[in-house]
């Protein structure tokens, strides 16, 4: 696990945008796996810039989002299909059929968590994908508890998770409780994994992750075992971190090294 630790969640974005960046300029049709929340917005920002400087192109690129809430039509103000459009996909010259959200109003939902695994299989498998940290650890709507070889499937979303996410739902609006989300090891499949976090709030999960044991109680922790995982936080979300001075020692050595 690669940790690099920027000042701020504004070096965090421009780091994770130079990540997918060098990603698509190896490979033109690369698949990236999407993540929603507010985390990801600025790094969202920093690639339409790059697009519009033309410095960047989606065109053959395909994208599945981590997860969807159960019940949200795609074109619901709150729906994860709507936050893609609003902060990334109506900006860039991306093909519309080649982004892939989970359906939040299947008819049969257990169905389209398989067809959902099947697409990704069939486009290759994910070469990048991106992710945020809940503030318990979890990764997409993967909750403490959660299996950590789980597929993609319904999950049940926890009071905290709920709490947080109240923010964006008007207070006499349905609020769903369910989600559509990729399982753990559906994740683990990604070839390289970005995790993004940042703020004084992710400090304790950030810390689990890192250097806590490898539990269901903390999801996220399993990215211990991935070959190709690189940890991106800004300074606040690193303050709990216990061989914080390493890692930074690590980065330092890495960066002279390529020189």
């Amino acid at each position: 696990m690669k940790v690099i630790i920027l000042p701020d969640a504004q070096a965090v974005a421009e780091y994770a945008a130079t990540q997918i960046q060098q990603q698509i300029a190896r490979r033109a049709d690369s698949v990236l796996g999407l993540a929603t929340g507010s985390t990801p917005l600025h790094t969202y920002a920093q690639l339409i810039e790059r697009v519009r400087r033309g410095k960047l192109s989606f065109r053959a690129v395909r994208t599945f989002n981590l997860d969807e809430y159960l019940g949200l039509a795609a074109d619901h103000p709150q729906s994860y299909r709507s936050f893609m459009d609003q902060h990334l996909f109506s900006h860039i010259d991306i093909n519309r059929e080649n982004t892939y959200v989970p359906d939040g109003m299947a008819t049969d939902p257990q169905q389209a968590c398989a067809d959902y695994e099947l697409a990704i299989r069939a486009a290759g498998g994910i070469d990048l994908q991106l992710l945020g940290l809940g503030r318990n650890g979890h990764i997409g709507f993967n909750e403490p508890s959660s299996s950590l070889g789980s597929r993609t499937r319904i999950k049940t979303l926890t009071s905290a998770t709920i709490a947080d996410n109240a923010r964006f739902f008007h207070a006499d609006e349905f609020q769903p409780h369910l989600s559509i989300t990729m399982g753990i090891g559906t994740i683990l499949e990604a070839r390289q994994i970005t995790l993004l976090a940042t703020g004084e709030s992710k400090a304790p999960a950030v810390q689990a992750m890192i250097e806590g044991a490898i539990s269901a109680a903390c999801p996220a922790s399993i990215l211990q075992m991935h070959p190709n995982v690189t940890v991106v936080i800004d300074e606040a979300a690193a303050q709990q971190l216990k061989m914080r001075d390493f890692y930074q020692h690590i980065e330092q050595e890495n960066q002279r090294l390529q020189r």
